[in-house]
């Protein structure tokens, strides 16, 4: 019987396509679709073939749930379908995000609804079902700490919900269809399948010395792990957070469950960009930039990152893996980052931390979130990122590769990183 690949011992190096999807619009916004943004509709099997090409054995890739389910109780896998195949026909493994980020317009208050965590585990059901013969990995919710912050805490995503009871509110209703999903995947799949959990690695430092501050960084890091401490069954009344989740609505019947079933992660991710992972706590006001996080952050390099790794895996005992990382700045210094934490994983690994995946994010250049709340064009908001570049053309957007191909590549081929 072939050992699953996250536990044969090796390092398995991986890429990423943007794939966030925020489909509702309004005043003053605009529908964020970042396959629409990148012209990844049009170019999917360039792209896959462009990350089979650098070396990568896994693409993190996402599905568009607001086009497969445009009207509650119709599907349309007709874009999808020719994707699979192409992953299948040049032997590049797909880990599905299910959820990265917005849900179909027809879902009124989105993730506030209370119809929710059944609508989205219809929906990773279905997926299963369709494309369980050939696609095994999933992510069923990406980094469900960002969503219940941009949507319940900062009122800045649909359904625009805010503060602590927002957040809350949040927490419960994702950690509801995401253990809903993965244990409706599992049905359908049995040991066939291998699910990966990612959230946002954040880090917070700086003013533990003052009460009121030291209060709040010691809230804000267990509220990092809160979804996944939910769907894994780790939380119950003695837990930091209860009374505020009680508050929001948490009910015994859906504690019960979780504690009773729980969805446990055969990888525990961390997502990790060395210049935004570590906010500084101090007194929260809006530092500008587009975003809502109040808080400034610092750049704390390999250190960051090998704390977050050590403390997902003590936190819920799987093999863990890079998820997502990488710098915004020239090839140059995305090259330094590159080397330094892949450095990083092959000294923890010879340490022995199970650390079974390095994922680069993205493959090419992305489009920053606040292009959302903005009128100017895409390339006004274009992150350099990628291993490739984007650039514009009357043809469309090229993807145009920089010496970070070739240096992907060397990675992957060390011998370091074989089981």
């Amino acid at each position: 019987m072939t050992v699953p690949w996250h536990l044969d011992g090796g390092l398995h190096f991986a890429l990423g396509i943007e794939n966030t999807f925020v489909p509702q619009s309004g005043p003053g916004e605009r529908a964020l679709d970042e396959y629409e943004l990148t012209e990844h509709y049009e170019q999917w099997s360039g792209d896959l073939d462009l990350a089979s090409s650098a070396g990568a054995e896994l693409l993190r890739w996402g599905i568009p749930w607001h086009r497969v389910q445009p009207e509650q109780g119709e599907w349309d896998w007709s874009w999808v379908d020719p994707v699979i195949e192409r992953f299948g026909a040049i032997g590049l493994r797909p880990v599905i995000d299910l959820l990265h980020y917005g849900t179909p317009t027809w879902l009124e208050r989105e993730f506030a609804n209370p119809d929710f965590p059944a609508r989205f585990a219809e929906f990773a059901v279905a997926f299963a079902e369709r494309y369980g013969d050939r696609v095994t990995d999933y992510t069923p919710i990406n980094e469900p700490m960002i969503h219940a912050l941009f949507s319940g805490e900062y009122a800045y995503w649909p359904p625009y919900l805010s503060g602590t009871t927002g957040l809350c509110t949040m927490s419960i209703q994702l950690a509801d269809g995401f253990h809903r999903a993965q244990h409706g995947i599992a049905d359908v799949l049995g040991d066939r399948a291998v699910f990966v959990h990612v959230d946002a690695g954040m880090r917070f430092v700086g003013a533990d010395e003052v009460s009121h501050h030291g209060e709040l960084a010691e809230r804000l890091r267990h509220q990092v792990w809160l979804v996944e401490d939910l769907v894994t069954g780790g939380v119950d009344d003695g837990h930091p957070l209860f009374t505020d989740l009680a508050n929001a609505g948490l009910t015994d019947a859906l504690l019960e469950r979780l504690r009773a079933q729980p969805a446990r992660p055969d990888v525990s991710g961390v997502n990790y960009y060395p210049r935004h992972s570590t906010e500084i706590i101090e007194t929260c006001v809006h530092h500008g930039g587009g975003f809502a996080d109040p808080r400034p952050t610092r750049d704390d390099g390999t250190e960051g990152l090998e704390e977050l790794l050590l403390q997902a895996h003590a936190r819920y005992g799987a093999p863990v893996a890079v998820t997502e990382t990488c710098v915004t700045g020239t090839v140059e210094e995305r090259s330094a980052w590159m080397d330094e934490s892949i450095d990083l994983v092959a000294r923890l690994r010879a340490g022995g931390l199970p650390i079974v995946g390095y994922t680069w994010w993205p493959v090419f250049d992305m489009y920053e979130w606040t292009w959302r709340h903005s009128e100017a064009p895409r390339a006004d908001h274009q992150l350099s990122m990628g291993l490739w570049s984007l650039d514009e053309s009357p043809e469309g957007l090229r993807r145009v590769e920089t010496p970070l191909v070739a240096q992907f590549r060397r990675h992957d081929a060390d011998p370091r990183h074989r089981p």
